[in-house]
């Protein structure tokens, strides 16, 4: 399973609200909403979020196991 925790932890370290990404850098809110939920995001959103926060991948996403 894919986590987007590492992402909210990088907003907080960076003092970045989802209200910048959204009216600042133009992210949809409907992007917003799908990573709270934990559902799919486009690799293009990943690099956009990347470029964005100046930051990898893994600073973003993470592999969680099922157990």
């Amino acid at each position: 399973m894919i986590s987007y925790k590492p992402l909210y932890d990088t907003l907080r370290l960076k003092g970045i609200t989802e209200y910048f990404l959204i009216y600042k850098q133009g992210l949809s809110a409907n992007t917003i909403h799908r990573i709270k939920h934990g559902e799919a995001i486009s690799t293009k959103t990943l690099d956009t979020l990347c470029f964005i926060l100046d930051c990898g991948v893994d600073e973003i996403i993470e592999y969680v196991k099922d157990e």
